[in-house]
């Protein structure tokens, strides 16, 4: 079906299927559509963790089935120190980045944007379950219509700028939708399995990787009353909630439901002592936080948000939680949540709903 507004429209194909059908979507719209291809990191890219070279040949058949033409760009230079460095550097600081969001604010709506505009595009287009929604010529970012789908968390540092020069086509469909579309119409990569983890490290053991790039000095691993429990390997290695990994299983204290030792959690990092804390039990009053500070902040209008009654995810994997908004002077601000909240991680987002709309968020500085 043509469309009557046909422009010019550079989707990043990454191999995947969410990007694939997002491409023929808008080449069935009648657009003129041109595929590129990032190339985000390069270090040991010929490893087995690596899945950049066959990504690359999945979205060169994507784009040949479809009819489109496809460029390689590489970004990895500008990942490197736009993403990379301050990945490490907030694991340095014993705080856990989430370099996804840096990701799009940095490299897919900054450096791919520019790049797709100096090509002649009116517009970009990804992969993203999310939708953007323009009323009285300002521009909202929506939550993806599939809610075990939605991505507008790993998006809320986008300005209005680049949101009013994106297209996100499949955050109106489901995932099932996505891939029945792909089969429909035989594209290659219909069954192709998503791609989780962060892009330089695959699915290559983490610790193994840090490893090789932050300085790391063993400590004490000790309970809730300064008791020492286990040996660490470097608190960077470590995040807030972890519990596989920490090599003190069966030490008595607290019982489980059936009598079995109940698990430990990392509740605490005390970086002058270089000690971790570890608690015993899920619900641990350790592992609960009603109240966090965020800086770093981002709001998608521009400004923080009039309300004061929103909604709030710590992380990505969450219900939306009730909370109350506190801006403050020094442009950052608090949340005061109905309920407590578990393991929230400085480093991570908190990020700010008003129904489906996303408004922005922060970077937890601290929990309460």
């Amino acid at each position: 079906m043509e469309t009557r507004n046909k422009q010019r429209v550079v989707v990043g194909l990454s191999g995947g299927v969410d990007s694939a059908v997002t491409a023929w979507l808008l080449k069935q719209q009648g657009h003129d559509v041109v595929g590129i291809f990032m190339k985000n990191w390069e270090d040991d890219d010929d490893s087995e963790f690596c899945s950049s070279r066959q990504d690359f040949l999945d979205a060169a058949s994507v784009a040949d089935v479809i009819g489109i033409e496809l460029e390689h760009v590489n970004f990895a230079a500008e990942y490197k120190d736009r993403v990379f460095a301050e990945f490490l550097r907030e694991y340095g600081a014993g705080r856990t980045p989430n370099p996804d969001v840096l990701c799009n604010a940095e490299i897919k709506f900054k450096a791919f944007l520019d790049h797709a505009m100096r090509l002649g595009a009116e517009k970009i287009a990804t992969g993203h379950y999310a939708r953007v929604r323009e009323v009285d010529g300002r521009f909202e970012l929506l939550k993806g219509l599939d809610p075990a789908k939605d991505q507008s968390y790993f998006l809320h540092r986008l300005t209005q700028s680049q949101l009013s020069r994106t297209l996100f086509p499949v955050g109106e469909l489901h995932k099932t939708e996505v891939r029945r579309i792909a089969e429909q119409i035989g594209l290659p990569n219909a069954r192709k399995k998503d791609s989780t983890g962060i892009c330089f490290i695959g699915e290559r053991p983490f610790r193994e990787f840090l490893n090789r790039y932050l300085k790391h000095e063993p400590g004490r691993i000790e309970d809730e009353n300064g008791k020492a429990v286990g040996k660490h390997v470097g608190l960077s290695f470590y995040t807030l909630g972890q519990r596989q990994g920490l090599g003190i299983g069966g030490i008595k204290s607290a019982q489980g439901p059936q009598g079995e030792h109940a698990p430990w959690y990392v509740a605490r990092k005390d970086l002058q002592r270089n000690v971790l804390v570890v608690v015993q039990g899920h619900e641990h009053p350790w592992l609960q936080s009603p109240a966090l500070t965020a800086d770093d902040t981002s709001w998608i209008a521009g400004t923080p948000p009039a309300v004061q009654a929103c909604a709030a995810k710590t992380r990505y994997r969450q219900s939306d939680a009730a909370c109350r908004f506190v801006a403050q002077a020094d442009g950052r601000f608090a949340l005061q949540f109905d309920q407590p909240q578990w393991a929230v991680t400085p480093g991570q987002s908190a990020v700010l709903y008003d129904g489906e709309v996303c408004l922005g968020g922060g970077v937890i500085a601290s929990a309460a």
